[in-house]
């Protein structure tokens, strides 16, 4: 297609240097929705807009002469200074623009003043959003905030913690690093260099701040940048990472430079490697390229020329001078490629918006439009209130005046040196992303990484390493701590009551850990407690049996019947040791033993000391035996039981054993064993005993006995011995062990110390009476008692 110049000009036109095209675009856009509605027959019938067009130059100055202008009072050149400007009718009644948010934000200021209803398509900074300040700004794009959320989110997609940001030095560039920063920090990305690039390229430092900035970067070794900045900027920055050998890198971008065709025009730019970004979802505005070829091809008459000549010799020399000198050789051909690049629809729906809310202010029919005066305030309720349709779609300004029809994700996708931008990805509250449509710039096209530190599992905390805190290993939490939130730099422990195993995410209650009674090594124990109760019955029966045989006279006649009874009592107290223990159980356990163990003591103490009487003190011995034999002898061992009785009840008065529930010994339960509260209770208790024992001991142990008789002495001297080496070893283990072996450990000591007894003492005896009766004899098994009086005589 011949793309027709512009040729109104007289005399030669200079080139022009750098067209924005956006620019042009937006205000093409602007005429025609404006001539849309002027021929619409039911929006506004009978009511023709008018319009000035400024060019901002994206200048804060320039900016701000047309909104002054635009204030004067309709008619004037001066602008009312009023009390109330309820009746106050100002030059327009509603402003579009400007496009970019720094200098939304100084105008806004002046028109949000006069309540005059101002759209911009595209100021997206975040500070415009506070109603209070800006109450009559609008705008027919999305704020920053629902950009920066939809970029942390592809971060997040694909993995990527390790990042740099970099903005262009303005009101936009600096809010939206802002918002992410804010947001790349609640959402575990560690931002590794944050930078701002200059607007005024011409300023003296602005090549050494862009050269820096890449340096800074390329220290990093980071793999991905984001960049918030307008097209200019944009395009210095990628020109001078190119030029530096920055490397490739993955981009992430907005619209703001993503779709312009100045950042696409920097020389080699397939080189700069990966670029996305996120782009506002805009329809397509029906009949506008048609309109724009037209209006181009209109140029190149004579009589559109002319047209254009008188109109501009009927303006007011007093207005702005905003001719551009340089247009006269723009052709289609110049904008034809951005034309269905550039988004056109904000500026469409900004038109329209103003043109609906006029239509209700005025109460429009389709017939027509009453003459009603209108002022421009007035629009503000309806534009706040009441939803408006253009070209089919539906639009409404929520409650920070905006509109957030969503975005594209957006691929710069090469094709034979032509950049086209491919969808790949879709935002609207949720992140979709077609990741197999996106070739990355590695060599097996996948996407590359950029993190300092993996992301951690479910169950893993994060540790920092070096010296950057953003840089951590991850690190399994500990048995009996748990995950407690996302990317903790700690794991949490588990209550008391509950455990955890190692990497967990919660915890879970503890079990109780005791000696049960279905457990093997239990039944085991039972077994024997059952087969050593068995023999002391056994034994007990046979002594009865044969009560006043010579040997079982010898071995202390009904005092050992007691002595296996208190045996038989003190192996069936093993059982108090299986089951869950109880308060009750642990106050009866040491008590037990101690008792029955004594009461076994007892009952050979009178033999003991006979045999010792009889050997070591003959002289004596038929004044003293007396008191150790016969009826005599039951007074000793009711004495010393009362004793141990006593003995008991001072332990339950200074500390008796008490129940505890260990929840250190064992990693997933909780132990529960009797605990002792006082050893020195816990020695007074079982000293006594011992003290017994070693009286026996010491009694017997050297005793002979002619070849010809039996050594009764013997047995005590081995029960006592056999009886110490256990509780050599019980005291070493018992004190130390905090286990459930704690309480087999007690349960083997008052085995081992009944059949030590039983082994020692009573199965020889048994032996005789049941295999060697012929040895029951009276020469055998004489009494020393008896023995020595007869040998005292000879």
């Amino acid at each position: 297609m011949k793309q027709p110049s512009a040729s109104c000009s007289t005399g030669p036109v200079p080139a022009v240097p750098r067209l924005f095209t956006d620019g042009l675009i937006w205000a093409l856009a602007m005429r025609f929705a404006i001539e849309q509605i002027n021929n619409s027959s039911w929006l506004l019938p009978g009511v023709t807009l008018g319009y000035d067009m400024c060019d901002t130059c994206f200048e804060p100055l320039v900016a701000l002469q047309p909104s002054l202008l635009f204030l004067t009072r309709n008619g004037t050149r001066a602008i009312g200074v009023l009390c109330d400007y309820s009746e106050y009718q100002p030059r327009v009644f509603a402003v579009i623009g400007p496009h970019k948010s720094d200098l939304c934000l100084l105008t806004a200021k002046l028109f949000s003043s006069f309540l005059i209803p101002q759209v911009s398509y595209g100021a997206s900074s975040e500070t415009l959003s506070n109603t209070e300040l800006y109450p009559s700004f609008y705008r027919t794009v999305p704020s920053d905030k629902n950009l920066v959320e939809a970029v942390v989110l592809l971060l997040n997609h694909f993995g990527w913690n390790w990042v740099a940001t970099v903005a262009s030095d303005d009101e936009y560039g600096r809010g939206a690093q802002v918002l992410f920063l804010s947001m790349a920090g609640t959402n575990s990305i560690c931002i590794t260099f944050e930078g701002l690039i200059p607007t005024e390229l011409a300023e003296p430092d602005a090549t050494k701040q862009l050269e820096n900035t890449i340096k800074l970067i390329n220290s990093t070794k980071v793999n991905v940048i984001v960049l918030f900045a307008h097209s200019v900027p944009a395009q210095a920055l990628l020109q001078h990472s190119l030029a530096m050998g920055l490397g490739k890198k993955v981009w992430l971008g907005s619209e703001a430079w993503l779709l312009s065709d100045i950042a696409t025009s920097v020389p080699n730019i397939q080189s700069v490697g990966t670029v996305l970004g996120f782009v506002m979802r805009t329809g397509t505005v029906p009949g506008f390229q048609e309109f724009v070829a037209e209006l181009f091809s209109s140029v190149a008459q004579e009589e559109f020329c002319q047209r254009s000549r008188e109109l501009s010799g009927l303006e007011d020399t007093e207005g702005l001078d905003t001719h551009c000198r340089q247009c006269g050789n723009v052709t289609l051909g110049d904008i034809w490629p951005m034309l269905g690049v550039t988004p056109v629809q904000p500026v469409h729906v900004a038109v329209y918006s103003v043109a609906h809310a006029l239509h209700r202010a005025l109460g429009c029919t389709s017939k027509g439009c009453p003459k009603t005066p209108v002022r421009s305030w007035q629009l503000l309720h309806f534009m706040n209130t009441l939803p408006f349709e253009v070209n089919g779609q539906s639009f409404r300004f929520d409650q920070s005046h905006g509109t957030n029809t969503g975005y594209k994700l957006i691929l710069w996708a090469w094709r034979e040196g032509t950049v086209t931008y491919l969808p790949v990805g879709d935002y609207d509250q949720s992140l979709y992303v077609r990741t197999s449509q996106i070739q990355f710039h590695t060599p097996d096209k996948k996407e590359p990484t950029s993190e300092c530190f993996r992301r951690c599992q479910p169950g893993q905390f994060r540790r920092t390493k070096g010296f950057n805190l953003c840089c951590y290993d991850c690190t399994d939490c500990s048995e009996n701590t748990f995950w407690s939130s996302t990317d903790s730099t700690s794991c949490s422990p588990c209550p008391q009551h509950q455990w955890a195993p190692t990497r967990s995410t919660r915890c879970h209650d503890r079990t109780e850990r005791f000696l049960s009674w279905d457990e093997p090594l239990a039944v085991a124990l039972l077994t024997l407690v059952a087969l050593t109760a068995a023999l002391s019955c056994g034994a007990a029966l046979l002594f009865l049996q044969h009560l006043q045989s010579p040997l079982v006279q010898l071995a202390g006649g009904a005092r050992s019947l007691l002595a296996l009874l208190w045996l038989l009592l003190q192996s069936l107290s093993c059982c108090l040791h299986v089951g869950r223990p109880s308060a009750a159980l642990c106050l009866l356990q040491q008590l037990c033993y101690a008792l029955c163990l004594n009461g076994c003591f007892s009952s050979l103490l009178p033999k003991a000391l006979e045999i010792t009487l009889v050997t070591e003190f003959p002289r004596r011995a038929p004044r003293l035996l007396r008191w150790v034999t016969h009826g005599r002898a039951w007074l000793v061992v009711a004495v010393s039981i009362l004793t141990q009785v006593l003995l008991c009840w001072c332990h339950l008065r200074l500390g008796p054993d008490y129940l505890v529930a260990d929840y250190e010994s064992l990693p997933r339960e909780v132990l529960l064993v009797c605990g002792t509260q006082s050893w020195a209770a816990f020695a007074l208790l079982h000293g006594y005993n011992s003290c017994l024992a070693f009286v026996c001991f010491l009694c017997t142990f050297m005793v002979q006995t002619p070849g010809r008789r039996y050594n009764v002495a013997r047995g005590i001297t081995f029960a006592t011995f056999i009886y110490f080496i256990i509780w050599i070893f019980f005291l070493v283990i018992f004190a130390t062990l905090r286990t459930v072996l704690r309480a087999v450990t007690q349960i083997c000591t008052i085995l081992a110390t009944t059949l030590g007894i039983l082994a020692s003492y009573f199965v020889p005896k048994c032996y005789i009476l049941v295999f060697r009766p012929d040895l029951n004899t009276t020469d055998y098994f004489q009494n020393l008692s008896d023995e020595q009086p007869e040998e005292d005589r000879q």
